[in-house]
C-alpha cells in the first residue's frame, strides 16, 4: 500500500464532457501516482461534490491497459494486430501519408476529427491550429450541443441564464430533460439544498423514472419527443388562469398576443394525447408555476436529442417568459454560461489563418461522409486520410453500420491518438499513446456554472504517452506548417497568453487562485434591461434560420419549424412495424464511451440491457434477464430485458454507451440511430429512434 504520509492534495479541474466542469482536489502518493479526487469545498458550484466514476480516477489513469507506446498496424483493419514503433517513424509515417493524400486530393481530402474526450481549450481546439495551417476539411462539431443551443438562442439570444447556484435560493426547481443525478450530481446539490432550506419543491420532466425522477416530489413522466407539447400546455394554463405576467411580457417578449391566440387550443387535454401525462397532472404542474415566482427551470440536453429537440428546447425555455419569473433571484432558466467568457482563442485555434472557404464536414454524418455521399462530403473531394483525437466515433456516431464500413476502406489512412485500444483505435494505421488529464496542463470553462479552471500537470505520463499540443506541433513541423507563433508555445504559455487576450488576467494569478468566478451580475444574466436581441425581446416566434448559431448552413426540414412553441411532428414515430420508441440514455457509470474500460464501471453497469415495460414483455412473451433483439432499418442489437415500470408503454431505454464488442454479435446501440441532420443547425437525433423488439432466437 501506498505511504500516505507522502501525500499531497494538488488542485485541478475534471476534463469530461460534463457540463459540471467540477473544481477538484487531488492526492497525488509519493510524486507519482493518483490517489482519492475529491471536489473542491470552496468552489461554490462544486460545493464539494463530485460523481463516483470522477472520484475512483485513479482506476483510470493507472489502469493496466493504457497505451503507451506508438503502434503500427501489421493485420487487416478492426484485427487489433499492431507492432511498437518509435514515435519519430509514427510522426513520419502519419506526416507523409497525409501529404500523398493532399498530392492526390487536394487538402480538403484530409479531415481532422475530434471532439470532447478532453474540455480542455489548449488540448482540445489546438488540432484546428493544424488544420487551419493546411487547409484540411473543418470540423462541425454537432453530435451533442446543436439542439439545445439553437433552441436556447432563438428566444433568449445568448447562451447564458440565471446564475445556476440561485436553485438553491428557489421555490420550485424544474429539472427538465437531465438526468442529473447521474450526469451533473450538483444540480441536485443546490436544488435539495433549496428544498432542505425552504421547502422548495423540486419537479423532473422526462421519459423515464430516472435516479433524479425518484428524487422529484413532482415526477412528470412524458413519451420522447413530445416536450414541446407539456411546454406548450402549461403556458395554455398560465394565460387561461391569469397567472401570465402580461407586463413583463409587454416589456421583454416580441408577440404575447400571438403566443396566446396560438395556445387557445393547446390545451392539457390536447398535451395528454401526446405526451401520455396526465392532464390533471399537467394543470397541477402550470398552476404551480403560476403561483411559484421563484420557479427555476434547469434545461438540460437529453430532451433535445430528437428531430423536433430545438423546438423543444425554446418551447421550454418560453415558460418562465410567460410567467414572469425572471423578474426575481430563484427564477428564470438556465441551460448554458457557454456564451458568458468571450475567449480570445486565436493562439490555440491559428484562427488568424482560418480560410472561410474551406468546407465544413458534419461531425455527426461521418459514416455517409466515409461512404462518399456527395451531400455529406458538400461537393468536395472524398475523405482519404483522418487525424483522431479525443473521440470514439466507431462507438459513438449513429447509423453504425455506415460508420463501420467507411472505416473498413482500405484507401482510408486513419492516425489515432488514444488513451486505450478503443474501437476506433483498432480501426486505425497508426495510434499515439495519449496523456490523460493530470499528465498535462489545461485550461477549462464550465458549462454548466461560470468558473474558468485551471488543469495543471501533477504526474509524469506512463512509458511514451504525449499530450495532444506536442504531437499537432510535431505533426505541424513535418509538414512544413508550424510558423504560427501557436505551434513554438507551450501549454502554459498558450494558457497565458489566451487569459490576457481575453481579460482574465494572467496564468500567474489564476495559478494562485485555482478558479475564477465570472458569473454576470444578476441584471446581466436575468436580462433586466432586455435578452439579446436589438429590441430586448424575448422571441417568441423566432425566425428560425436567423438564429445566432455559427453554422455552415441549415439542415433538415427548417422550411417546416413551427412559428410559435409547438409540439412539432417530424420525430420518427413507432408503426406497425416499429412499435417502440428507443431512448439512448448516458448511463451512470459511464461518460459517452469513457469509462468502459474501468472495472468498477463496468461491473456496476453489469451489462448491455433494454428497459421495457412489464406489460409490453408479457406482451412479447419476454421475461427479465432474457436476450432481446431491437432492430430497425439501419441495423439490430442483441440485449437483455429488464423490466421497468418507469415508462410510458410503448418507450424502451438502453443506457449506454456500451462498446459494440460488449454487445452479442458486435454490433453496439448506434447501430440503431440515424445520422440525418436535425434542423436547424444539425445533430443527431439519439433518442428518436423507432425499433422493433423480440424475444431473441437461441441461435441469433
Amino acid at each position: 500500500m501506498p505511504d500516505r504520509t507522502a501525500t499531497r492534495l494538488h488542485a485541478s479541474a475534471c476534463p469530461h464532457d460534463c457540463p459540471s466542469t467540477c473544481a477538484l482536489e487531488v492526492e497525488v502518493v509519493d510524486g507519482r501516482r493518483i490517489g482519492r479526487i475529491r471536489g473542491a469545498a470552496d468552489n461554490s458550484y462544486t460545493a464539494g461534490v463530485i460523481c463516483a466514476k470522477v472520484a475512483r480516477y485513479a482506476e483510470r489513469v493507472h489502469h493496466p491497459d493504457r497505451l503507451t507506446q506508438p503502434l503500427r498496424r501489421t493485420g487487416p483493419k478492426g484485427s487489433g494486430q499492431f507492432a511498437p514503433i518509435s514515435w519519430d517513424e509514427a510522426l513520419d509515417i502519419v506526416a507523409d501519408r497525409f501529404l500523398e493524400a493532399e498530392r492526390r486530393h487536394g487538402p480538403e481530402t484530409v479531415w481532422p476529427y475530434y471532439y470532447a474526450g478532453t474540455m480542455g481549450l489548449v488540448q482540445r481546439d489546438g488540432i484546428n491550429r493544424l488544420r487551419h495551417a493546411r487547409r484540411w476539411s473543418g470540423f462541425f462539431a454537432t453530435i451533442c450541443t446543436n439542439p439545445a443551443w439553437a433552441g436556447w438562442l432563438a428566444g433568449a439570444g445568448k447562451l447564458a441564464g440565471a446564475d445556476p447556484r440561485e436553485m438553491a435560493r428557489s421555490d420550485l426547481v424544474v429539472i427538465w430533460g437531465t438526468n442529473a443525478v447521474s450526469t451533473q450530481v450538483n444540480v441536485m446539490t443546490h436544488a435539495v439544498r433549496a428544498r432542505k432550506e425552504r421547502g422548495a419543491k423540486i419537479a423532473v420532466v422526462d421519459v423515464y423514472r430516472t435516479p433524479t425522477m425518484e428524487q422529484a416530489d413532482i415526477p412528470l413522466l412524458i413519451r420522447p419527443g413530445s416536450d414541446g407539447a407539456l411546454a406548450c400546455a402549461v403556458m395554455h394554463v398560465l394565460f387561461r388562469d391569469g397567472l401570465a405576467d402580461r407586463a413583463y411580457l409587454a416589456s421583454h417578449a416580441d408577440d404575447p398576443a400571438g403566443l396566446e391566440a396560438h395556445l387557445a387550443t393547446r390545451t392539457p387535454a390536447w398535451a395528454e394525447a401526446i405526451t401520455g401525462l396526465p392532464a390533471a397532472e399537467i394543470e397541477a404542474f402550470a398552476r404551480l408555476v403560476g403561483h411559484t415566482p421563484r420557479s427555476y427551470f434547469r434545461l438540460g440536453y437529453g430532451f433535445t436529442r430528437s428531430r423536433n429537440g430545438a423546438v423543444n428546447m425554446h418551447a421550454a425555455s418560453c415558460i418562465p417568459v410567460v410567467s414572469g419569473a425572471w423578474k426575481v433571484e430563484g427564477g428564470g432558466a438556465f441551460h448554458s454560461n457557454s456564451g458568458i467568457y468571450g475567449w480570445n482563442k486565436t493562439l490555440i485555434e491559428g484562427l488568424d489563418l482560418r480560410d472561410p472557404t474551406v468546407r465544413m464536414l458534419d461531425q455527426s454524418r461521418i459514416g455517409p461522409i466515409l461512404e462518399g455521399d456527395p451531400d455529406a462530403l458538400a461537393g468536395g473531394p472524398p475523405v482519404t486520410a483522418l487525424l483522431i483525437q479525443n473521440t470514439n466515433p466507431v462507438t459513438i456516431a449513429p447509423d453504425q453500420a455506415r460508420v463501420h464500413r467507411g472505416f473498413a476502406r482500405d484507401d482510408l489512412f486513419v492516425c489515432v491518438h488514444e488513451q486505450f485500444m478503443t474501437e476506433t483505435a483498432r480501426m486505425a494505421d497508426i495510434v499515439l499513446p495519449a496523456t490523460m488529464f493530470l499528465e498535462h496542463d489545461d485550461l477549462y470553462q464550465a458549462g454548466g456554472n461560470q468558473h474558468i479552471l485551471l488543469g495543471p500537470k501533477l504526474v509524469e505520463p506512463p512509458g511514451d504517452c504525449r499530450p495532444n499540443h506536442a504531437v499537432i506541433g510535431e505533426l505541424a513541423r513535418r509538414l512544413g506548417s508550424d510558423s504560427h507563433p501557436g505551434f513554438r508555445m507551450t501549454e502554459r504559455e498558450l494558457i497565458d497568453a489566451t487569459l490576457r487576450a481575453s481579460g482574465h488576467g494572467t496564468l500567474e494569478a489564476l495559478e494562485a487562485a485555482r478558479f475564477l468566478d465570472v458569473q454576470p451580475d444578476f441584471a446581466a444574466a436575468h436580462f433586466v434591461k432586455g435578452f439579446h436581441w436589438p429590441d430586448g425581446r424575448f422571441r417568441l416566434k423566432p425566425d428560425w434560420p436567423k438564429v445566432p448559431y455559427a453554422a455552415p448552413s441549415t439542415f433538415g426540414p427548417v422550411e417546416t419549424m413551427p412559428t410559435f412553441p409547438d409540439h412539432w411532428a417530424v420525430t420518427e414515430e413507432a408503426d406497425a412495424e416499429h412499435p417502440f420508441r428507443l431512448v439512448t440514455a448516458p448511463a451512470r457509470n459511464f461518460l459517452n464511451s469513457s469509462f468502459t474500460e474501468t472495472p468498477t464501471s463496468a461491473g456496476r453497469e453489469r451489462r448491455p440491457s433494454l428497459m421495457l415495460h412489464p406489460d409490453d414483455a408479457a406482451a412479447l412473451g419476454i421475461a427479465e434477464g432474457d436476450r432481446v433483439e431491437a432492430a430497425n432499418g439501419r441495423g439490430s442489437v442483441l440485449l437483455h430485458a429488464r423490466l421497468f415500470d418507469g415508462v410510458r408503454r410503448g418507450v424502451v431505454i438502453a443506457e449506454s454507451i456500451w462498446p459494440n464488442a460488449a454487445h452479442e454479435g458486435g454490433r453496439g446501440i448506434n447501430s440503431l440511430t440515424g445520422a440525418d441532420p436535425v434542423a436547424p443547425f444539425g445533430g443527431a437525433a439519439f433518442h428518436d429512434s423507432h425499433v422493433r423488439v423480440r424475444k431473441a432466437d437461441a441461435g441469433v
